[in-house]
């Protein structure tokens, strides 16, 4: 969690943490708000906050749910999509230009607990 808040801290400036979050789960698709909400354990007027920050941006889209009105699909813009794209390129630039500093035992440790790290999360 540390390193997390390291990256999040020294190479993602230009954009707050909870909107990249967001930012990240549209790259893919479109989610209703309740849907990001959801993901990020947040309440609905908190994601709505966020997303109207993100669209006084011009990074999200709003527009009706065709399968149920009362529902708002949230879209990632062209803006957004390159916000994003940056975003993400400065992170790995600041973790890369961490590992280089490593030794090759050093990577080979954290290779495995990479590993490791990732059979917990499938559990």
């Amino acid at each position: 969690m540390r390193i997390a808040r390291l990256v999040r801290a020294d190479s993602s400036a230009e954009i707050a943490p909870h909107l990249y979050s967001v930012l990240t789960q549209l790259e893919h698709q479109p989610r209703t708000a309740t849907q990001l909400a959801d993901r990020d354990r947040v309440s609905g007027p908190a994601m709505t906050r966020t997303i109207n920050a993100l669209q006084r941006l011009d990074y999200v889209s709003r527009s009706a749910d065709p399968d149920d009105g009362r529902h708002v699909i949230v879209s990632l813009t062209p803006e957004g999509a390159k916000t994003l794209r940056r975003v993400k390129r400065n992170r790995d630039a600041w973790m890369a230009s961490r590992l280089e500093k490593l030794s090759d035992q050093e990577l080979t440790v954290l290779a495995e607990a990479a590993r490791i790290l990732h059979k917990i999360q499938e559990e």
